[in-house]
């Protein structure tokens, strides 16, 4: 007898009941870039729609966040000044503590993750405390990352993502937020961060570029991906609540690994050089914008329970 699976793709409404994978605005996290100054809402130039904003201009935004659906935000924030040991990252007035009051200023509800790191603090831009040989001092880090992430907590943050690829940060950002009384403040590791070439849009949104050198040291091999579930373990023996693999399109394959490894919840962060790509390809008519869909459905079939996506609010709006 000939087999017809075809008879489960005769209609729209057909395909939509057997559909295996469903994005949902639940499973979408939005990034928003706040920098120091007023009235400022500036398109950044290599991130189409994705805006600079001041801290006064985030109102209307979070508004029009809420109304789509979308409950969840990760904030990164561009100081006004930099130094060697990025001292505005965790100054109680600096850009992100003032931009997390006022999220939850504006809406409570709205879930506030925090970027932890310290390359666009610093004036070198690394990642981290440097030696007199220009090497990121892993341990020395801790102490300002833990300092950083107790910082945003005391804000308001319900969620800090150390995203700096330092050794034993998940373990050091635990106790130091249990130890000022943030037992109930979240941890979201980069736990398997890849030093990619996708990551030059969020450089130039964020002002992040080294000055020197590469990020090699600290961030994983793009060739590698059994050292990927060797550092989703340790994060996840230090404390970790939610771990995440970064970029998302290329390493779908790792993706896919660490759901099968681990019974933890996994973030992907669709990265900026793959939403500027696709975004770039549909304004220049050699893709349509169904392309953008199917390239975040294939994140979230590959294993990933929640996305960090430029494209939220896009996909709110289409599946709203």
């Amino acid at each position: 007898m000939l087999k017809r699976p075809r008879r489960l793709r005769i209609s729209k409404a057909m395909r939509n009941l057997v559909r295996e994978t469903k994005i949902d605005v639940d499973d979408l996290i939005y990034p928003l870039f706040v920098v120091e100054g007023e009235n400022i809402k500036e398109e950044i130039p290599s991130l189409p729609d994705v805006y600079h904003f001041s801290v006064d201009m985030l109102e209307a935004e979070i508004k029009e966040i809420v109304e789509l659906g979308i409950e969840h935000v990760i904030m990164f924030g561009i100081p006004g000044e930099k130094d060697a040991c990025g001292s505005e990252a965790f100054a109680d007035n600096g850009i992100v503590q003032r931009a997390v009051r006022k999220i939850k200023e504006v809406a409570p509800e709205m879930n506030v993750i925090t970027d932890v790191c310290m390359c666009q603090y610093t004036s070198h831009g690394h990642c981290g405390i440097l030696t007199e040989k220009g090497y990121v001092d892993n341990d020395q880090t801790l102490e300002y990352l833990a300092k950083i992430a107790v910082s945003h907590a005391k804000a308001g943050a319900d969620m800090v993502a150390p995203s700096d690829m330092m050794d034993g940060r998940i373990g050091a950002l635990r106790n130091a937020l249990d130890e000022n009384g943030f037992e109930t403040v979240g941890i979201m590791a980069y736990s398997a961060k890849y030093a990619s070439s996708f990551y030059g849009p969020f450089r130039d949104a964020a002002n992040s570029a080294p000055s020197f050198g590469d990020r090699k040291t600290y961030q994983m091999d793009p060739a590698n991906s059994t050292e990927a579930l060797r550092e989703c373990a340790l994060d996840i023996e230090e404390g970790a609540d939610i771990i995440m693999v970064k970029p998302a399109l290329s390493y779908l394959d790792v993706i896919r690994r660490v759901k099968d490894n681990f019974d933890m919840p996994l973030c992907a962060y669709n990265v900026s050089g793959e939403y500027s790509m696709l975004k770039l390809a549909v304004k220049e008519g050699l893709l349509n914008e169904d392309a953008i869909m199917e390239a975040v459905t294939s994140i979230k079939r590959a294993g990933a329970d929640m996305i960090i996506t430029y494209f939220a609010k896009d996909i709110a709006k289409k599946i709203k």
